[in-house]
């Protein structure tokens, strides 16, 4: 076992001097964070939180407690509580303590909402001190790692994650709202498909078959709609075994949308409306700061295209190279150092270009724009643009250097679809481990027949992220994943 600190062995002593330090319930009348705002008077309040701030003195104290939603400042007398109480208080109440409290709101004369304490109840020993209060933690390791004392500690850190949640209530309500209907797909695949990423592999032991950890619902939510759903969404976990930074994870939230009889630019319109709306209800303002930079997010949005955004930053245009090995060979002729997890050579065409338009155009983006005329091998579930079958009817939403939507028309042609697959399937083989495989169950979903269909997805993390002004994803994920510091199972 650890050695403990000496804190710790004096509040394991003062845990045996409390009859009940771990009772089964408080009944509370009010939420913390609903207490503060009663007028003073009210009688009768009764609410339980964590001690974050203590004061002892001699006949009167002062603590504070609070949750993930507010704090209140609580006062105890010793003629109102009684010496006995009082004093058990005294000797064995921490910082990081849980108690109940139930008394009458009064405002201090420093103007602070207070509960006058009729009565407090131990309801949680913590064993370990808090860090220190005036500093919070400052550690990004410690941060990420033991989340549960950021929150406490941290007031920027828990309205981070109360925004997440508003955010995503305020995106599905407007969803439903529309008439969109919430479903599930599976986690476990039998194929890797809905995206090109490199996907993680597990094995089921029941069926003692290889199976994918979902890198995207897309196949599935299409499925829905072949089953006669006309507007589906899902908030999906999902997972792609690809390099860690600032902006990307291996396992995140994201959400994705179908609607039938809809085009990729009904969905520019309707996903725009969607945006400014929320955003609009969560900032009232459609002007906000990103990183010391002014954002715009209202009126309509600028649409480029892929070729003239990169001619903008660049002077190669995908007119003039529009083969994999005429691009490769400009990419190195120009010397830009690109990264790839994925050698250059083993990249599609699609895939080349988009790392191309990463390194050269994104990093200038600010205000938001729809990216749209992506090379078709570069998303082989989209439809291709009647006029031009070398490109698709697709678009990406950019905004402050930030990749937020993906939306296509989707192809719902089962013979194209197959021979893309195909086509895919073949890149795979050849060293392309973002490519996805032959997904022969998908085509016969297809050919049961599909309406004219436009779908999009977005990265909950990331636009959370831009929203927040968080430097990096890690700080809106509740619970990153860390490499293990000790081996858990080493009990010596």
């Amino acid at each position: 076992m650890r050695e403990l600190s000496e804190q710790e062995v004096v509040r394991r002593e003062k845990l045996k001097e409390i009859s009940n330090p771990y009772p089964e319930r408080y009944e509370t009348n009010y939420e913390i964070c609903d207490a503060s705002q009663l007028d003073d008077g009210v009688t009768g309040v009764r609410v339980a939180g964590r001690i974050v701030l203590m004061r002892k003195m001699g006949k009167m104290s002062f603590l504070t407690i609070g949750d993930i939603k507010g704090k209140i400042q609580v006062s105890v007398k010793v003629d109102m509580i009684g010496e006995e109480k009082y004093q058990e208080f005294k000797s064995n109440y921490d910082l990081g303590d849980f108690i109940g409290v139930e008394g009458e709101v009064f405002t201090t004369h420093t103007g602070e909402k207070t509960i006058r304490a009729s009565e407090i109840t131990f309801l949680g020993k913590a064993l370990k001190p808090l860090p220190e209060k005036f500093h919070g933690i400052e550690d990004i390791e410690t941060i990420y790692r033991e989340r549960y004392l950021d929150l406490i500690m941290n007031d920027d850190s828990k309205k981070k994650f109360l925004f997440r949640s508003k955010f995503i209530r305020e995106l599905r309500n407007y969803l439903e709202n529309k008439g969109y209907i919430e479903i599930e797909t599976p986690i476990l695949n039998n194929k890797a498909s809905g995206a090109l990423a490199k996907p993680f592999i597990t094995h089921h032991n029941a069926l003692d078959i290889d199976l994918y950890l979902r890198i995207a619902p897309e196949t599935y939510l299409k499925r829905a709609i072949v089953g006669g759903f006309t507007k589906v969404f899902e908030i999906a976990r999902c997972f792609r075994n690809e390099g860690i930074d600032a902006t990307h994870l291996q396992d995140f939230t994201m959400i994705e949308g179908y609607v039938a009889y809809y085009n990729y630019k009904d969905n520019m319109k309707f996903l725009r409306e969607m945006l400014q709306t929320i955003i609009m209800n969560l900032f009232g303002t459609l002007k906000i700061t990103i990183e010391d930079k002014e954002v715009d997010l209202s009126g309509e949005w600028e649409v480029v295209s892929f070729r003239d955004l990169l001619l903008r930053y660049s002077d190669i245009d995908l007119k003039i190279y529009d083969t994999k090995e005429k691009l490769l060979e400009k990419i190195r002729e120009e010397k830009l150092e690109i990264d790839s997890e994925t050698p250059l050579e083993e990249l599609g065409y699609g895939n080349l270009v988009d790392q191309l338009y990463k390194k050269v155009a994104r990093v200038h983006i600010v205000n938001p724009i729809f990216l749209t005329e992506h090379p078709v091998s570069l998303s082989p579930l989209a439809r291709a643009n009647d006029d031009n079958p070398e490109i698709t009817d697709r678009f990406q939403l950019v905004i402050n250097g930030a990749e937020i939507i993906n939306a296509y028309s989707e192809l719902v042609d089962p013979v194209e679809q197959e021979k893309r697959l195909v086509e895919q399937a073949r890149l795979k083989a050849n060293g392309d481990e973002e490519a996805m495989p032959m997904d022969n169950d998908y085509i016969s979903a297809m050919e049961c027949g599909m309406p004219p269909i436009s779908g999009w997805g977005m990265g909950i993390d990331r636009v959370v992220q831009l929203l927040t002004n968080s430097t990096n994803i890690k700080d809106v994920i509740l619970f990153p994943l860390m490499r293990p510091l000790h081996d858990d199972e080493n009990l010596d």
